[in-house]
């Protein structure tokens, strides 16, 4: 083939290129268009990859990423893109810096966005309804709320409630609804004669209603007044051992994202109640919070929150609740550690009162157990002395001393029970450790096997006591 003919190939293959990367631009301009991101990104990232410094395809695909989850991952391709002064990137890095609660340079992104807009005669209406709840985060991250948080952990979004170990006195919740998408809940006071519950209303609205009991009966349930027209999904209620504080979880112009938490208060002489305050971080977040419950007995709170949680999970917090509201000293604090304080990403920098954290830890394993225990006591004892002898009550053993056997044998259950779940946690916890931690957890996570490994040996051999001390 002469000099001249490849040239000529070189420029057809070129041209043949420059057709499907033409063609695969307008369909993922379309896609993008259409909210197809998923479809898009690979397209765009191609791009990206063939010309770095254009902007356009920056954009694009740093939006996709945004869009698709992956913040983190398209943050710097839209900082460069904004950097060239494309207007809807100025827009999506405000709310990526939104989302990590860095809301002076999301407020700072946003007026850069808002300004080119009014420069090209766009509207900003919905610029400017963002901007007030990036200025409400701003307000909210100095009154970050002191609390100890005292442990946290992932459950089963329908089950989720099985995790609130409430006492008595504190009243009951329970899920109203089989719908696991739409979960709705009801609260009954300790006396089970007043009752909170959201429901739909004639436009499929979720309001929160109260309903007395009448003898042997609950009354309609009433709307509440006064917190009803301002929000929407008012949902979760829990009132307070009081009987005038009531938490509740809403979607509104009010909230930062999803669900959040609210508190209000009854008057009295309204028969209604006051405007709900939002309860702010921490219990807030961009995502959905909700359902938040305080066992003022034992001094313990419960709030439940999908932030960072795959789509069936949520994650369960235990906090320390506070007589009056507390808020760190926002000028004094590094603003990295104010941000992981609002998030709860390390509730370990929450617990600097260790005697407090330790002591609540205590009533909340006491807690666990004993619903652990009346779990059980509601279903049939079985304890299986040989093939002819099956007991189905304590009360079946003929030996004391089997008797006195047997209990501290459903004692060392129950320490299991509680060192097997320290076990789990510190394996999850070495999973994402770097090297260094993991080392350092060595030794704690050995020490805790061998002693999960003797107490099982050591109910094994006493249930053989047991037995042989029935049938002696």
């Amino acid at each position: 083939m002469t000099k001249l003919n490849i040239k000529l190939a070189a420029i057809v293959l070129s041209m043949i290129s420059t057709g499907i990367s033409a063609q695969s631009l307008s369909q993922a301009q379309k896609w993008f268009t259409q909210g197809q991101f998923e479809k898009a990104k690979p397209v765009f990232k191609k791009l990206v990859r063939q010309s770095p410094s254009n902007a356009s395809y920056n954009f694009w695909y740093g939006a996709c990423c945004y869009e698709t989850g992956e913040m983190k991952e398209g943050l710097p391709y839209l900082e460069k893109s904004a950097a060239r002064k494309v207007i809807n990137a100025y827009l999506y890095v405000s709310k990526a810096y939104y989302d990590m609660y860095r809301y002076e340079d999301a407020i700072e992104n946003l007026e850069k966005h808002i300004y080119w807009l009014k420069e090209k005669d766009r509207s900003i209406e919905q610029a400017e309804e963002l901007m007030k709840k990036y200025r409400k985060g701003e307000r909210l991250i100095r009154n970050v709320e002191d609390i100890i948080v005292i442990d946290s952990f992932v459950v089963d979004k329908p089950n989720f409630l099985d995790a609130y170990k409430l006492e008595k006195q504190a009243g009951s919740i329970d899920i109203v609804n089989e719908d696991k998408n739409d979960i709705m809940t009801e609260f009954v006071n300790e006396m089970g004669d007043k009752k909170i519950l959201s429901a739909k209303d004639e436009d499929g609205n979720k309001k929160l209603y109260a309903s007395v009991k009448l003898i042997d009966k609950w009354s309609k349930p009433q709307r509440l007044r006064g917190i009803n027209d301002e929000m929407t999904d008012l949902n979760f209620p829990f009132l307070a051992s009081d009987g005038t504080t009531l938490y509740f979880s809403a979607k509104g112009d009010d909230s930062l994202g999803g669900y959040d938490l609210y508190i209000t208060r009854a008057d009295s002489e309204e028969n209604s109640y006051f405007k709900p305050d939002n309860l702010g971080y921490p219990f807030n977040s961009v995502y959905n919070d909700y359902m938040l419950a305080i066992d003022e007995f034992n001094k313990l709170g419960w709030f439940a929150s999908d932030r960072f949680q795959p789509e069936d999970k949520v994650c369960i917090y235990v906090f320390i609740p506070n007589v009056t509201k507390h808020t760190y000293n926002y000028d004094e604090t590094d603003p990295a550690k104010m941000i992981s304080l609002a998030k709860l990403d390390n509730i370990a920098i929450t617990q600097y009162d260790k005697a407090k954290t330790e002591k609540a830890k205590q009533k909340l394993e006491k807690l666990t157990l004993e619903k652990r225990q009346r779990n059980k006591e509601k279903k049939f004892f079985i304890f299986i002395v040989n093939d002819n002898r099956i007991y189905t009550s304590i009360n079946n053993f003929r030996k004391p001393e089997s008797k006195k056997l047997y209990q501290e044998m459903n004692n060392m259950q129950n320490d299991l029970y509680a060192l097997e779940k320290e076990l789990d946690k510190l394996r999850e916890k070495y999973t994402t450790a770097n090297q260094t931690t993991k080392e350092k957890m060595k030794p704690g996570i050995l020490d805790k096997e061998k002693r999960v490994e003797n107490l099982r040996n050591e109910i094994e051999n006493t249930a053989k006591k047991i037995r042989n001390t029935e049938l002696k």
